[in-house]
């Protein structure tokens, strides 16, 4: 049975009083689920939230990490800089990562290659802009996402990684993704990645939404079969609108 999975990215957001604040408040308001819950803070907040959660199910992400072990990378952050302070989890290949800082297919490939490696858990973003849609290259260009990042990954490497699926054109842009356009690309993900590995591995990975999920809509969205959860921003960083979100999954 796949893993549910709730997931807040924080981006640029919460100072180290308003990340405690907030933590303290959702450790409080957590409701009983079987979902696995993240939190994903910027980087200088991150061992503030590990002893923050100390006693809280809810676990602590990042946002990012670099391929390198060390070395001259001004302002980048390792995998073993994330395992020696208690985050085994990251977000790879985030579409503003993609689109603000230039990260390829084979930079990101490179970074789902060390996480792997140390042992980590790999949260990979992926999806299609609105052009992509629009020219209905859409499928074309997450298959290619998929294969160019993580097909070269060893089977037995798959029960570590996390999909998490962004419309791209579905986030502030005034278009509006359906529940049943989610289900679509969710099911044609599980079927590239049957062809390119099994049915075992496709059927076991699980692909979040990550398409401006909200407590209006998590409900809908996450009762589709193929969706597993979601990739939330904005609502996660308020603690009643993300908790709904963790009830409605």
């Amino acid at each position: 049975m796949r893993t549910k999975i709730v997931a807040g990215n924080w981006k640029m957001n919460k100072n180290l009083v308003e990340t405690e604040t907030l933590l303290t408040e959702l450790a409080a308001k957590l409701p009983d689920t079987t979902a696995e819950v993240m939190v994903a803070p910027t980087f200088i907040n991150l061992v503030s939230a590990k002893q923050s959660l100390d006693n809280s199910t809810i676990q602590v992400i990042a946002q990012n990490m670099h391929f390198a072990d060390s070395g001259a990378y001004t302002g980048e952050i390792s995998a073993d800089m994330l395992l020696n302070v208690g985050i085994d989890t990251a977000i790879i290949g985030h579409s503003e990562r993609r689109a603000y800082f230039g990260e390829t297919d084979e930079i990101l490939a490179k970074k789902v290659t060390t996480a792997l490696a140390k042992n980590m858990r790999v949260m990979f973003c992926f999806g299609e802009e609105l052009e992509d849609r629009k020219s209905d290259n859409h499928f074309n260009v997450v298959a290619s996402q998929l294969k160019n990042a993580l097909f070269s990954v060893e089977a037995s490497e798959w029960k570590n990684i996390i999909l998490a699926y962004e419309p791209v054109w579905a986030i502030g842009t005034g278009e509006t993704a359906s529940p049943e356009q989610a289900q679509e690309m969710h099911a044609f993900i599980r079927k590239t990645i049957t062809e390119a590995y099994d049915a075992s591995i496709a059927n076991n990975v699980s692909i979040l939404y990550g398409g401006s999920v909200k407590p209006a809509n998590a409900v809908e969205i996450f009762s589709k079969p193929d969706v597993d959860g979601g990739l939330i921003g904005g609502a996660a960083l308020k603690a009643d609108d993300f908790v709904a979100i963790i009830k409605a999954i």
